[in-house]
């Protein structure tokens, strides 16, 4: 049947494919790159405010306990996420998040929207008995969340770390780390008291509900209202 025309004009000529799949590749790059200087002329968003030392110990053992594998934070712009999820996920909600919790499977549902939408005593029975909130639900039980307790000394560390890489946190926060999360954690603390559940201003399940409390809540619509 002979060669086809492509293998005669272009494959079989290692100069001219070199040639052409260089400028494909250089247009395919130029269309990622050129938006990411241009971008900003014509559209800006609020920087939300840093994570509290509380919440970073909340989100510390968020990735700890490797949440981001079966949970991901990322609700993109397709009716069928937005109507199960709520708004869509905007650029400037990660302006801090250091790594990135994006995920990559959905084995539980989205949680970038999961902020206020359940009370504080919804948490810790969901991470005490995922199935007595959630029923059907296949995540395990992180009872142990329930009694383990947050060591400032490593939220201090976590702090000084986010400081060297530019997240503004003060020499108070990372200094006197102890005393800023006990008065953090107390609204949360009281929450759950006025649900008949005692815990401590220490416990980890505390910073991870700040944490999950926190997701959602910085969507530029919602800061702009609260201004």
């Amino acid at each position: 049947m002979g060669d086809h025309w492509h293998r005669r004009m272009l494959e079989g000529k290692a100069g001219l494919m070199a040639a052409l799949t260089t400028v494909c590749i250089s247009i395919g790059g130029l269309v990622e790159i050129i938006p990411m200087f241009t971008v900003g002329a014509g559209h800006t968003e609020a920087t939300p405010e840093p994570y509290t030392p509380l919440q970073v110990a909340g989100r510390d053992i968020y990735q700890r306990e490797g949440c981001l594998a079966c949970h991901s934070q990322m609700v993109r712009p397709f009716r069928d996420e937005t109507l199960r999820y709520g708004e869509w996920s905007h650029a400037s909600e990660y302006s801090w998040d250091r790594p990135f919790l994006l995920g990559s499977r959905r084995i539980g549902p989205d949680l970038h929207r999961v902020g206020g939408k359940y009370p504080d005593a919804w948490h810790y029975e969901h991470m005490k008995d995922p199935r007595s909130t959630s029923p059907g639900s296949i995540m395990p039980a992180y009872a142990w969340l329930l009694d383990w307790k947050v060591d400032p000394a490593d939220v201090s560390a976590s702090l000084s770390a986010l400081r060297m890489v530019g997240t503004p946190y003060t020499d108070d926060q990372v200094n006197n780390t102890a005393a800023v999360l006990e008065k953090e954690a107390k609204p949360i603390v009281d929450s759950l008291k006025a649900a008949n559940i005692t815990v401590a201003w220490d416990d980890e399940i505390v910073a991870l509900t700040a944490y999950l409390q926190r997701l959602g809540t910085d969507r530029p619509g919602k800061m702009a209202k609260a201004e």
